[in-house]
């Protein structure tokens, strides 16, 4: 008897383990995510190098800082895996390395420095996808904001998370038309599509709401080359002008506001990118009161956003400022849980007409022209406060929200005839 029983006792466990093992299996398949453990290689082109490289550099870690924080947490359960290649800001460095992405397994393309970059990537990708079926790429825009690339030019492999022109000079002149000190405006951007945008978008804007403002000058210059703006600061001086309206952006935007300083031009600056790398500095003290931001997000947005532009100063000795990189990868997570894949197609068609939660609201991927319907902030640049702490640069100084606009105030209609795979 005594025998048996040693013979049956290992049986005896493992039919033991085995019924364990059956019943953690339903608690294990309920806590997998269906792509567990996938890698989605993405890539951002990008100036990494010259004047405006520092954004470029900027950026880029701001999307490695996140793929980590997102690979740990996704509805998909996906892995990102982001790397970069300096465009030096040209449409044909441009289109030479979205080859090397693609030929190094990339399927999701990133880029937003420079409309006239993003035009042609947009063009590039759509062609490339209409000759090689089954091996589509997307793009994800997070900063180039000419509204042809959700109107005339829209593409279904274009999918854009800041707020066009058209959006943000809704609400821009949504601002100042309640603004009587503004009466005499000087338009100044960079000679590229996005600077001609933003003149003509004001000119509608300010035209229907506050016809009786003038503008008293206007001029476009090269993006990037100029280093001494102190001749435009003189013609803007003796333009009489109050106030200067500028998509300028990086060292155009930062040695704009230093000629200001050391000019005297002591009129307000209505500004897209006051908080971008190196302008914090130009800015200082001086522009306390006088430059304003219209943006989807801002330094003092609080909560997880908070904590997060603080690991990330901690971590870089960097200020964040890209807000769209935490969009894309909330956007992407939730697309490809949804569509349980990550082929582009599939993933493309999830993300229109998504609804999804971020750190400023509910947001939708409106499916018309693939532009994120958003809420905007109006910034002023002030002395930071125990309200609003955060200080870029280390200046002492942040921008403070004045105005929120939301999603369905700064919308806007779009031309888009959006061509989808059949």
């Amino acid at each position: 008897m005594m025998i048996t029983l040693q013979r049956l006792s290992p049986m005896i466990a493992a039919a033991a383990a085995a019924a364990a093992a059956l019943t953690a299996a339903p608690a294990l398949a309920q806590n997998r995510k269906p792509l567990d453990g996938v890698v989605v290689k993405m890539v951002r082109i990008d100036a990494q190098s010259g004047l405006l490289g520092p954004v470029g550099v900027n950026q880029l870690k701001g999307y490695q800082f996140f793929a980590e924080k997102f690979s740990a947490s996704n509805p998909a359960g996906v892995k990102f895996e982001v790397t970069g290649i300096d465009n030096k800001l040209s449409p044909t460095e441009t289109l030479n390395a979205l080859k090397v992405a693609i030929d190094q397994g990339a399927r999701y393309i990133i880029q937003g420095n420079g409309s006239s970059v993003a035009l042609a990537l947009s063009d590039a990708v759509t062609k490339y996808n209409e000759r090689n079926p089954g091996h589509e790429v997307l793009y994800l825009n997070d900063a180039a904001v000419d509204p042809d690339l959700t109107n005339s030019r829209c593409s279904f492999w274009h999918f854009r998370y800041d707020a066009d022109t058209t959006m943000k000079m809704e609400a821009m002149t949504t601002f100042m038309k309640d603004k009587p000190d503004i009466k005499k405006v000087y338009l100044l951007s960079q000679n590229y599509s996005h600077g001609v945008q933003v003149a003509r978008w004001f000119k509608d804007g300010i035209a229907r709401k506050r016809p009786d403002v003038q503008i008293v000058g206007e001029d476009l210059h090269p993006l990037a080359q100029v280093r001494d703006f102190a001749p435009y600061i003189a013609k803007i001086k003796a333009s009489g002008a109050d106030t200067v309206v500028t998509g300028n952006w990086g060292s155009d935007l930062t040695l704009l506001i230093k000629a200001a300083n050391e000019g005297g031009y002591m009129g307000k600056f209505y500004t897209y990118y006051a908080g971008v790398t190196g302008t914090p500095t130009a800015l200082g003290q001086g522009g306390a009161g006088r430059v304003f931001q219209i943006s989807y997000g801002h330094y003092n947005m609080g909560g997880q956003m908070q904590r997060w532009v603080e690991e990330y100063r901690k971590k870089y000795g960097d200020d964040f400022y890209t807000y769209s990189t935490v969009r894309i990868f909330e956007s992407l997570g939730q697309a490809m849980a949804n569509a349980k894949s990550v082929d582009p197609v599939k993933v493309a068609l999830a993300l229109e007409g998504l609804k999804f939660k971020s750190f400023n609201g509910e947001l939708e991927m409106r499916r018309a022209d693939h532009q994120l319907q958003e809420p905007l902030y109006m910034t002023v640049w002030q002395k930071a406060s125990a309200k609003y702490p955060y200080s870029p640069e280390n200046t002492g100084m942040t921008l403070v929200p004045v105005a929120e606009f939301p999603s369905y105030v700064s919308s806007t209609p779009t031309s888009c005839q959006m061509k989808r795979p059949a």
